[in-house]
C-alpha cells in the first residue's frame, strides 16, 4: 500500500455529510490557505489541538488562512448519534471559535483523504496552499513551524518539507505493515493470552525492526503483563541500546519511559546497567531540547526527571520539573487542558520535594 495522497497533490473535494459550524464549502477558492483538520472525540490530543488550531486561524486571519474540523472517524450505532457526539465535544472545545465544522459518517472523507496518504492516527493535518495543491500532511503541532514558511512560498522547495514528506511516507507505510501484528496481539490481549500475544510481537518485531511500537509492547507484555523479569529486561536493555544507536528522539525518549516511567516495579532489574542506560539516554535527550518547543521540551523534562530523582540527583529532578511547569504556564492552552498539566507537574514535583507545593492553577 502506497501513499496516492502527497505534497503537491491537487486536494481532494470536501464531501461531509453535514456541516455543524459554519457556511458550507463545496470547493476550495484559489488565493486562500485552507487546514483541513482530521479529529476524533476519543482522541485525548485532539481537543487541546484543535484550540490551537483556532489560535493559529485568529493569528493569521489577515491571510486568509482557514481551519476546517473534519469529524468523519465516529463510531457510533447511527449517524445521528455520532453527530450529536461530535456537536457536545466541539462546544466543550471550542465555544467560541468561528471555525467550519465538518462531519461526514460514510466514509467518504477518510477514503479521499486519510486512506489516500497513509494516515491513521489523529488529529491530522493538511495544508492546502493558495494554488489548490497539498503543501503539508502531517501533525497540527508542526503547523506553527511549518505555516510561516507556506505563507512566505519558502515551504515547498525546503529539505525540510522534504525530510517531512519522506518521514511520514515512511510511517504510513509501517503503520500498514504493524497493522496485521497490532491486530492479533489485540485480540489475544482482549482474552490476555500473553504467550499469543508475544509470539506476534516477536514474529512483527523480527520483520519489522524499526517497528517503535511493536518493540514498547514486548517490554510491557513481558515485564508487566508476564513479569518474566529476566526475559523482560533483556528486551528493555536491547531497545535502550538500540535507541542509543539510532540517536533518534522519539527512540530515546520512549526508552527512557519504559526504563524509568511509572509503568512497572523495577526492583526485580539490575540497578546498575539500568542507571547507567539511563545517564547515557538523558544525556542524548538533553541534546536535543534546544531545538523543541516548549511543550515538547516539557516532556522531554517530564522524561528524564525520573532518572535523576532516582540516581541520587534529587535536585536536578527538581529543577527539571520546575522547567516543565514553566514552560507549561508559558504556553497559550485550553483552560482545562493547561490546568490538568499542571496539576499533574505540581504532584511529581511535590513526591520529589518530599512536600505539598502551592498549587499553581
Amino acid at each position: 500500500m502506497t501513499s496516492n495522497l502527497n505534497s503537491g497533490s491537487p486536494a481532494p473535494s470536501i464531501k461531509v455529510q453535514d456541516w455543524l459550524r459554519g457556511d458550507p464549502l463545496s470547493n476550495f477558492q484559489l488565493g486562500k490557505i485552507y487546514i483541513p483538520a482530521f479529529i476524533s472525540t476519543t482522541c485525548s490530543f485532539c481537543g487541546p489541538e484543535l484550540a490551537r488550531l483556532a489560535q493559529l486561524q485568529e493569528q493569521y486571519s489577515h491571510v486568509g488562512i482557514e481551519v476546517i474540523v473534519v469529524a468523519a472517524d465516529e463510531k457510533a450505532a447511527t449517524a445521528d448519534k455520532a453527530r450529536a457526539r461530535v456537536r457536545h465535544w466541539v462546544t466543550k472545545w471550542l465555544p467560541n471559535a468561528n471555525i467550519r465544522i465538518a462531519f461526514d459518517y460514510s466514509g467518504e472523507m477518510n477514503r479521499l483523504w486519510m486512506d489516500a496518504s497513509l494516515s491513521f492516527q489523529h488529529p491530522q493535518a493538511f495544508v492546502v496552499d493558495r494554488d489548490g495543491s497539498i503543501a503539508f500532511i502531517g501533525h497540527p503541532g508542526s503547523l506553527e513551524d511549518v505555516l510561516p514558511k507556506v505563507i512566505d512560498g519558502s515551504w515547498h522547495t525546503s529539505a525540510e518539507a522534504k525530510n517531512a514528506e519522506k518521514e511520514r511516507i515512511a510511517e504510513g507505510e509501517m503503520y500498514v505493515s504493524e497493522r496485521p501484528f497490532l491486530d492479533r496481539i489485540r485480540e489475544a490481549t482482549e482474552i490476555e493470552d500473553w504467550k499469543t500475544a508475544l509470539f506476534a510481537i516477536e514474529e512483527g518485531i523480527n520483520l519489522i525492526p524499526d517497528s517503535l511500537s511493536l518493540r514498547r509492547l514486548q517490554v510491557s507484555t513481558l515485564i508487566g503483563e508476564m513479569r518474566d523479569m529476566e526475559a523482560g529486561w533483556i528486551a528493555l536493555a536491547q531497545f535502550a541500546r538500540d535507541a542509543i544507536e539510532r540517536d533518534s528522539e522519539d527512540w530515546l525518549r520512549a526508552a527512557m519511559d519504559e526504563l524509568f516511567g511509572p509503568y512497572y516495579d523495577y526492583s526485580g532489574l539490575p540497578s546498575g546497567e539500568r542507571l547507567s542506560l539511563g545517564k547515557e539516554l538523558s544525556e542524548r535527550i538533553l541534546k536535543f531540547c534546544p531545538q523543541q518547543d516548549a511543550l515538547s521540551r516539557a516532556e522531554s523534562y517530564e522524561t528524564i526527571a525520573p532518572y535523576y530523582h532516582e540516581s541520587g540527583d534529587n535536585g536536578r529532578a527538581v529543577d527539571l520539573i520546575e522547567q516543565a511547569l514553566n514552560f507549561v504556564e508559558g504556553e497559550r492552552l485550553p483552560h482545562e487542558f493547561k490546568r490538568k498539566e499542571l496539576e499533574r507537574l505540581v504532584l511529581i514535583l511535590g513526591e520529589y520535594k518530599g512536600v505539598a507545593p502551592r498549587k499553581r492553577f
